[in-house]
C-alpha cells in the first residue's frame, strides 16, 4: 500500500498532484490519520468528467446527435440547446450553467458517499450504512474515505471554488 510518513515527501506529492494547500492536506494525512490522498485523487478524478470551464465543444456534437437520433437517451437535451441557441443564449452562458449543475450534482454525491444523512431514509431501512473507502493490496476495507463534499469547492481545478471569474 502508498505510505509516506514524511511531511515534506508527501506535501511535494500532492503539489504534483495539483492539490491547493499541498502542505495542509499532507499535515492533515499524518496528524489526523485520515486517507487525504485518497479523498483528493477521488475528487480530482471526479472534476476531469466534469466539463471543463469554458468549454463549449460538446454542444454542438449534442445537438447534432439529438438530431440523428430523436428518442435516444439524453436526446432532450440536445433539443434543449438547440432552442437555446435558437432564442439566442451564447454557448458561453449554456456551458457556465451546464458546468455549475455538474458542480452542484457532484456536491451532492459526494455528500451521499459519506451515508444517509439521520432521518432520511424510510423507518424499515433506517439503519442502512454505506461508506466509501480506500482499500488495501488485497481489496480489504483499509479507511473510510470521508467528509468529501467539505472538499469539493476547494478542489475545483479553476482555483475560484466555482465563482465567477
Amino acid at each position: 500500500m502508498f505510505e509516506l510518513d514524511d511531511l515534506e515527501e508527501l506535501a511535494a506529492l500532492f503539489a504534483r498532484l495539483g492539490a491547493p494547500r499541498p502542505e495542509r492536506w499532507a499535515r492533515t494525512q499524518l496528524l489526523e490519520g485520515t486517507p487525504e490522498l485518497a479523498r483528493f485523487v477521488f475528487l480530482r478524478q471526479a472534476w476531469r468528467r466534469l466539463l471543463a470551464e469554458g468549454d463549449t465543444s460538446w454542444i454542438e456534437p449534442t445537438i447534432a446527435a439529438a438530431r440523428a437520433a430523436p428518442d435516444a437517451p439524453f436526446a432532450g437535451v440536445g433539443h434543449a440547446l438547440a432552442r437555446l441557441r435558437e432564442s439566442g443564449a451564447r454557448d458561453e452562458d449554456v456551458a457556465e450553467v451546464a458546468r455549475g449543475m455538474q458542480a452542484a450534482a457532484l456536491f451532492a454525491l459526494a455528500a451521499l458517499l459519506d451515508g444517509p444523512r439521520p432521518g432520511e431514509l424510510e423507518p424499515e431501512i433506517a439503519d442502512l450504512r454505506w461508506a466509501m473507502v480506500q482499500l488495501g493490496e488485497r481489496g480489504e476495507p483499509e479507511a473510510r474515505i470521508g467528509a468529501l463534499a467539505d472538499a469539493v469547492l476547494e478542489t475545483d481545478p479553476s482555483g475560484r471554488e466555482t465563482r465567477p471569474e
